[in-house]
């Protein structure tokens, strides 16, 4: 049977063994993708396996390097690496992404076993100078100006007199107007 041949059976058998599988994921006929831990767990992980046009005579390629793993240690991903490759040569001639999946799965405690449940807390070193100039920049870059339309500009410019400022008395209360609006008594 030719690779091409061994291929599409191997297709044809995943898909009927991950039907509904949320964690298993075809990214096109010869990369798979499976996501192995709880979703949104610091310790899940997505292991993709892409065949070559030899596959399953070759090795196929194993990546651990997608966007969703950019958490995991790189202590831990050397750890699954070396782990799938000790794996492969057993299986060469035959179809193996099921297999290999199925070693994580059974494997995945020991192979997290060094991934923090949570995300490290990164410390700072405090230097007494430098400390105070780090919330000053920090300030500055969050201090925003407001943004004005152009007929708020236009009515602010309106009460404003040549030099810029407010006229004299725009403060003022009308006594009268005051009075009259409150009820008060004026008395001569």
């Amino acid at each position: 049977m030719s690779c091409q041949e061994q291929q599409e059976e191997e297709l044809e058998v995943l898909h009927s063994i991950y039907e509904g599988d949320e964690s298993f994921k075809e990214v096109n006929p010869t990369t798979f993708q499976y996501k192995f831990g709880d979703e949104g767990s610091y310790k899940a992980f997505n292991v993709e396996i892409v065949w070559g046009d030899n596959y399953p005579e070759e090795n196929p390629t194993v990546n651990l390097d997608t966007f969703y793993n950019k958490h995991i240690l790189a202590g831990v991903k050397e750890k699954i690496q070396s782990g799938l490759q000790d794996q492969i040569p057993d299986l060469l001639g035959c179809a193996m992404t099921f297999t290999l999946f199925e070693w994580i799965k059974e494997s995945y405690e020991d192979l997290v076993v060094d991934q923090p449940d949570s995300q490290p807390i990164i410390q700072v070193e405090d230097k007494p100078e430098s400390n105070s100039n780090n919330i000053m920049e920090i300030s500055k870059k969050k201090e925003k100006k407001e943004q004005l339309t152009k007929n708020q500009k236009r009515r602010l410019f309106d009460k404003l007199n040549a030099q810029g400022d407010r006229p004299r008395g725009h403060d003022w209360v009308d006594i009268i107007r005051h009075l009259s609006q409150t009820g008060g008594v004026i008395k001569d």
